[in-house]
C-alpha cells in the first residue's frame, strides 16, 4: 500500500531495520493494556448482590427510616408562623381552594402565600426600578401621586396573580370535573349491574377515565386508596365531595349514604341519577346555546353596522361634498371675474 511507504520508511530511519516491527509490537502490546481491566472485572452474580442485601442490616434499616421520612427537606418550615395563616377557619378554607385546585401536598398553604410574598416584592422592586429609571431618562420630577401608583400598583398585580391562577384553575378543575361525572356515572353502573361491588367500580371507573378525564379520575383514585386503608366510606365520600366542591358529586354522595343507610338498591339509585345527570348536561348545553345569540349582538354590531352605514351613505356623503366643493368653487370664480 502507497500510504504506508512513508511511515515505514520514518521507522526505519529512527529504529532501524526492524522498525515497523517494533512499532506493531508496541501497538499490540498497549491493546492489550487498554482492554485488560475490562476482562479483570467480574460482574457481580445476583445472587451475591441478595446476600449482601440480606446481610447487611444497618443499610436496610437506613434505607426504612428514609422511606419514612418525608419526600423532601421543607426550606419554608422555619417561616411557617410568616407565611401561613394562624386562624384555623383562614387555613382550612385556603387549604380547602388548594384542594379544589389540585394541588394536595401538605405544604400547599405555605407555598401559596410564599409565592404571594414573593410576586408581591418582586413586581414592587420592579416598579420601583422602572419609576428611576424613567425619572433619569426623561430628567423629570415625578408627581407622588404617580410615583406611587408605578411603583404599588406592579406589587398589588404581583400579589394577586397567584391568587388569580387558584382562582382559574379551581374554576377549569369544577368545569372538567362536572363535565366527566354523567360518563362516570353510566360507567358505574354498568359494573354495579355486572355484579361488582362499588368499592370494585370505582376502581374500575377511575382506570377508565385517566386518559380523558384525569381530574374525576384521580379523585376516584383517592376514594378507592382511602376505602383500602379502612376508612370510613360515608366519610371517605363526604370527603371526596368536599375536595370536588361540585353540587352534582355532593347530591351523589347524599344518595350513595341514604342508599346505605336504608339497604336500598345502589344500582336503582345510580340508574335514576345516572339518568338525571344525562338531562343535566343537555339542559347545560342548551343554556350555553340560547346565551350564545346575547354574547354574539355586540360582536355583530361593531363588525357590521359600520361597513354597512359607509356601504349605503358612503356615495351619497361623497357627492354631496363634491357637489358644495364645486358650488364653493364656481362662487369663488365669478367673484373673481367681477373683479
Amino acid at each position: 500500500m502507497s500510504f504506508l511507504a512513508p511511515a515505514n520508511e520514518w521507522l526505519t530511519s529512527m529504529l532501524g531495520p526492524s522498525g515497523p516491527l517494533m512499532a506493531v509490537g508496541m501497538l499490540g502490546v498497549l491493546m492489550i493494556l487498554i482492554a485488560l481491566p475490562a476482562f479483570l472485572i467480574r460482574k457481580q452474580d445476583s445472587f451475591d448482590r441478595l446476600h449482601e442485601r440480606m446481610t447487611n442490616t444497618d443499610d436496610v434499616q437506613a434505607k426504612a427510616e428514609r422511606l419514612r421520612r418525608p419526600e423532601g427537606k421543607d426550606k419554608l418550615q422555619k417561616y411557617s408562623n410568616f407565611l401561613e395563616p394562624q386562624d384555623e377557619k383562614e387555613y382550612s378554607a385556603a387549604r380547602l381552594k388548594l384542594l379544589q385546585a389540585g394541588y394536595r401536598s401538605k405544604n400547599a398553604v405555605r407555598t401559596y402565600h410564599f409565592l404571594q410574598f414573593v410576586g408581591g416584592i418582586g413586581f414592587l422592586a420592579l416598579g420601583l426600578a422602572y419609576t428611576f429609571y424613567k425619572s433619569a431618562v426623561t430628567q423629570t420630577e415625578i408627581l407622588p401621586v404617580d410615583m406611587a401608583i408605578q411603583i404599588l400598583l406592579p406589587g398589588v398585580v404581583g400579589y394577586m396573580i397567584p391568587k388569580y391562577w387558584v382562582t382559574r384553575r379551581q374554576a377549569a378543575r369544577k368545569e372538567a370535573i362536572t363535565n366527566a361525572f354523567p360518563d362516570s356515572l353510566d360507567m358505574m353502573l354498568v359494573c354495579v349491574e355486572a355484579g361488582q361491588s362499588l368499592d370494585q367500580s370505582i376502581v374500575r371507573v377511575a382506570k377508565e377515565l385517566h386518559s380523558g378525564f384525569p381530574d374525576l379520575a384521580d379523585e376516584y383514585d383517592m376514594v378507592s386508596y382511602e376505602l383500602k386503608a379502612g376508612k370510613d366510606k360515608t366519610q371517605v365520600l363526604r370527603d371526596m365531595s368536599e375536595r370536588c366542591g361540585v353540587v352534582d358529586i355532593s347530591s351523589f354522595v347524599t344518595v350513595l349514604i341514604q342508599s346505605q343507610q336504608f339497604g336500598t338498591s345502589i344500582a336503582d339509585a345510580l340508574r335514576i341519577y345516572a339518568s338525571e345527570m344525562r338531562d343535566k348536561r343537555v339542559m347545560r348545553a342548551e343554556e350555553k346555546a340560547n346565551t350564545l345569540p346575547t354574547k354574539m349582538t355586540l360582536a355583530t354590531m361593531m363588525l357590521t353596522v359600520p361597513p354597512l352605514l359607509i356601504i349605503l351613505i358612503g356615495p351619497s356623503i361623497y357627492e354631496i361634498s363634491d357637489v358644495l366643493g364645486g358650488g364653493v368653487t364656481g362662487t369663488q370664480q365669478e367673484a373673481g371675474d367681477q373683479k
